[in-house]
């Protein structure tokens, strides 16, 4: 079962991928060309005062093949890689979470992975368009960009189990509460002590910046939402001729 339940995620990742591929185009594309064009802009700005420019150096990968062959690739392997990692964390919740069925499972673990995954790690950490933000803090970024992911998942599972190990005592409801303030309080924490440097350029248009911002939340809350809503549906189908839902969760 774990099997089919995997190869199903890592199938069902890629036509989340492709949703969350359209959004992008639509959206968030038209933000990274601007970005791009501000920073053209700022370097032969920086070149017209300077006493001599140096030649421009050409991109490795053009821009078209950025937007559409890279763009491509790698939502295909992200979606594969999320699709996969979703299978593993359904087949551990099903059957777990009382009488829920495989949608209401599938649902709840794709709402769980957003916030771990996606929302903690945007609301400390937003997305900055790229050819914008400083090259010398990249790598002090990313650091504490995926620490915070760590950190994401880390809160979001405590939640959950604390949820669940309260339920017998307070109720479904109170648990749920406690459970969620608990998370608040944590992330309020780990927010005020990390630091936040400044990776936009001063001059950066406000509205491009929020727009990205916008348009990268959205391709991720496409990928998730098609992702739990179409693994649930298949999963359903597919569980329906078994005996029980604790022969996925065994």
């Amino acid at each position: 079962m774990m099997r089919s339940l995997l190869v199903r995620g890592m199938l069902v990742g890629p036509a989340a991928a492709a949703v969350a591929l359209a959004i992008a185009w639509i959206y968030g594309e038209p933000q990274v060309g601007h970005a791009i064009a501000f920073e053209e802009s700022r370097a032969a700005g920086h070149a017209h005062h300077g006493a001599a420019a140096e030649p421009a150096e050409e991109a490795p990968v053009s821009r078209t093949a950025q937007q559409t062959i890279g763009l491509i690739t790698a939502m295909g392997f992200y979606g594969v890689a999320v699709g996969g990692l979703f299978a593993i964390a359904f087949a551990f919740a099903y059957g777990r979470l009382g009488a829920l069925g495989a949608r209401a499972t599938s649902a709840l673990v794709a709402l769980a992975g957003f916030v771990a995954v996606v929302l903690v790690p945007f609301l400390k950490y937003p997305a900055t368009p790229p050819a914008v933000g400083d090259p010398d803090t990249i790598g002090g970024r990313t650091a504490l960009y995926f620490s915070m992911v760590a950190l994401g998942v880390l809160a979001t599972t405590a939640a959950v189990i604390a949820g669940r190990r309260l339920a017998p005592r307070l109720g479904a409801w109170n648990a749920s509460v406690v459970s969620a303030v608990g998370f608040a309080v944590v992330l309020a924490v780990v927010f005020r002590l990390t630091p936040r440097p400044d990776a936009v350029a001063d001059g950066f248009p406000a509205t491009v910046l929020w727009d990205f911002r916008v348009a990268s939340l959205g391709v991720q809350i496409a990928l998730w939402a098609t992702l739990g809503l179409l693994f649930g549906h298949l999963t359903e189908r597919s569980l329906a001729r078994r005996p029980s839902p604790e022969a996925v969760a065994a």
